[in-house]
């Protein structure tokens, strides 16, 4: 006999086929009706039995959490809450779950208790819908990027170059951590490791998706990405995915286009693809806000953010209008915001990005033409010599959300700002060839696939966006 999943039988019509179904007992109530769910959507199918038709052991065996098969008929529903459920003939028990240990019960769990039972966590209505919707975003990403005539590159993992000069990378080693090779200053020699060099996991695939770009055209990279920050708020993550595409011939106007149109399609198919998971979210998230003071809930439900980045035009303002709007705005002058503007050259943060969005544009808005001294040293540097082609695109509820730029193609102005940042050029010898051979205008950005997703799906914490949260003090699993 053929099985159905969970979604397939809600929908399959006409009724009074005998079927079999397999799932998770999410509750079993008067010792007669099986809620049964497998993760292929937010609803549970009722499966009714005869119970005296069931011996004891049997019974005992059904309990939240035991893993079922159950054949039967499929009926129209007598109760509500469903269209169909199945009158069950026969139960096998796959796997039973001890009631007594079992912890994903049927009761409201908080989220700091299922970090700590991420194995078991997806099981809960919450994970599964989140991690549907993380599963349909990732599909839309790789669609959008092949139907638009790029290519899918698999950037190095293990690297020894640091894209973002920040310095805060994992090092890769095979050296004794107790007593390593020393070389005649005293210091680790890492000409004796296992790649004759100091390596680090990636923290970005951009420099080595630019050299394929300049070959194929576009390209993009789609895979972990490691940072060593020890930062414990609730949009950081030591281990996270990155979308990074690079584009040969872009310029910065090209580059913002892209990044609209790709953000906009990922949203348009996740309230496609995901309506039944979005409006379980989005009453999960209204019944968060009432717990919360009325002046930090959200002005938008989550349905209505998704539709309103889908729906309005990106806003672009550049960064020097931007300073004004906020050292003229109102909670600058009463000095409610916790970093004030005070001159030229702030680094935004979170709170400046979303009144721009929130209270000033009231849409999405892309900043550009930043300060070079507060961005990274491959972005172009404009003829004002002070300000970069770099641009951020800042969302409401969240801030920046995708980060890209120009990328500098002249390699006497690149060389020059690598020798300012004490770079060593020997290390991004391959780099520089680009602007040797070839070089031309290429443009490119970032965007954090978890940043994303939390977006999408309404939930606080960028932990609970991810299968396995890596964070400091954090790799149980």
């Amino acid at each position: 006999m053929k099985s159905y999943s969970v979604k397939e039988l809600l929908s399959k019509q006409p009724v009074g086929d005998t079927v079999e179904v397999n799932g998770w007992v999410k509750t079993f109530r008067s010792n007669r009706f099986v809620a049964l769910n497998d993760g292929s959507t937010i609803n549970n199918l009722q499966c009714v039995v005869d119970f005296e038709n069931l011996d004891d052991a049997l019974l005992k065996q059904i309990t939240t959490g035991a893993a079922l098969k159950i054949s039967g008929t499929l009926v129209e529903s007598q109760g509500r809450g469903q269209s169909v459920e199945i009158l069950a003939s026969k139960i096998f028990v796959h796997g039973a779950a001890d009631p007594e240990t079992y912890p994903i019960q049927p009761k409201k769990h908080s989220l700091e208790f299922l970090r700590e039972k991420a194995h078991l966590r997806v099981r809960t209505n919450t994970f599964s819908a989140v991690m549907r919707v993380r599963s349909a975003m990732a599909f839309a990403i790789h669609s959008y990027f092949q139907q638009n005539g790029f290519y899918y590159m698999h950037a190095p993992i293990i690297t020894g170059s640091d894209a973002e000069g920040a310095g805060e990378m994992f090092r890769v080693s095979v050296l004794d951590a107790k007593n390593p090779p020393l070389d005649e200053k005293g210091e680790v020699d890492y000409g004796q490791d296992f790649f004759g060099k100091e390596t680090n996991l990636t923290v970005s695939g951009q420099l080595e998706a630019e050299t394929y770009a300049m070959g194929l055209g576009k390209v993009y990279t789609f895979g972990p990405t490691f940072r060593a920050e020890n930062s414990n708020t609730s949009r950081h993550l030591a281990e996270f995915w990155m979308i990074e595409p690079e584009m040969a011939f872009y310029d910065l106007d090209a580059n913002m286009d892209l990044a609209e149109d790709f953000i906009k399609w990922i949203l348009k198919y996740v309230l496609d693809h995901c309506s039944e998971d979005l409006e379980f979210l989005e009453k999960r998230l209204l019944d968060e806000e009432k717990s919360k003071p009325q002046n930090e809930r959200s002005d938008m439900a989550l349905i209505e953010k998704l539709k309103f980045v889908v729906d309005n035009n990106f806003k672009r303002v550049s960064y020097t209008e931007a300073i004004d709007i906020l050292k003229n705005s109102k909670p600058n002058k009463k000095k409610k915001f916790q970093f004030p503007i005070d001159e030229w050259g702030a680094d935004l943060q979170s709170e400046h990005e979303r009144f721009l969005v929130e209270k000033h544009f009231k849409c999405p808005v892309i900043l550009f033409d930043y300060p070079a001294n507060i961005k990274a040293f491959y972005m172009r540097l404009n003829e004002d010599g002070k300000t970069v082609r770099a641009m951020d695109v800042l969302f409401p509820g969240i801030g920046e959300i995708v980060g890209g730029s120009q990328r500098e193609e002249r390699l006497e102005v690149l060389q020059q700002k690598i020798s300012e940042l004490g770079i060593d050029e020997k290390e991004l010898w391959w780099y520089l060839d680009l602007r040797r051979f070839g070089t031309a205008v290429h443009s490119g950005f970032g965007l954090g696939f978890e940043r994303m997703v939390q977006f999408a799906t309404g939930m606080g914490n960028i932990r609970d966006v991810i299968p396995y949260p890596r964070s400091p003090q954090n790799a149980e699993f």
